[in-house]
């Protein structure tokens, strides 16, 4: 199977969030997409803004009329892309897109490395941290490239599957 890479997808000024929403949406509702568009981003930075005399600290975007797409990229995924509402092309020569280099992720703050884990699918894990904390479930899934285990709980008498971290997630004997 192909990599996933990050692509910058082109769009009309303040469509971002719109255009972001329109894939993920896309995503949800076509099964077969979901293995190959991992994720949408509309990379934000804090800024500290002072307004009679108040510091307030808001999101702006780091770049207008942009947004960041991490996917397989085929004829589906450009397809979908493409006749997204709001998106104008992809960025790179001509027609063909160009994926971020590791270096330019690197300063987007997106950063791909290469985990191990000591569990697969089938194993009994708990959760050490967050919301799931002190849960036991059995890992049905494990994306390495989301960095997540989707694990099935016991909750309200029935087998549920939750998506939890790496970090979250210890092997039981």
């Amino acid at each position: 199977m192909e990599e996933a890479k990050w692509y910058v997808v082109h769009t009309y000024s303040g469509y971002e969030n719109k255009v972001k929403a329109n894939i993920d949406k896309t995503i949800a509702n076509n099964e077969s997409l979901k293995k190959d568009m991992l994720e949408v981003r509309v990379p934000m930075l804090d800024v500290v803004e002072v307004k009679n005399g108040a510091k307030k600290t808001v999101q702006k975007k780091m770049f207008p009329g942009y947004v960041l797409v991490n996917m397989v990229m085929n004829d589906d995924t450009w397809y979908v892309v493409r006749n997204t509402r709001g998106v104008t092309g992809f960025v790179g020569p001509g027609s063909k897109p160009v994926p971020l280099t590791e270096a330019e992720m690197k300063s987007l703050g997106i950063h791909m490395e290469n985990v191990t884990i000591d569990f697969e699918e089938g194993d009994t894990v708990a959760v050490v941290s967050g919301v799931w904390k002190d849960t036991v479930g059995v890992v049905s899934k494990v994306d390495f490239n989301k960095q997540t285990a989707t694990i099935s709980v016991e909750m309200f008498g029935r087998e549920t599957p939750v998506e939890i971290s790496f970090a979250e997630v210890r092997k039981l004997n």
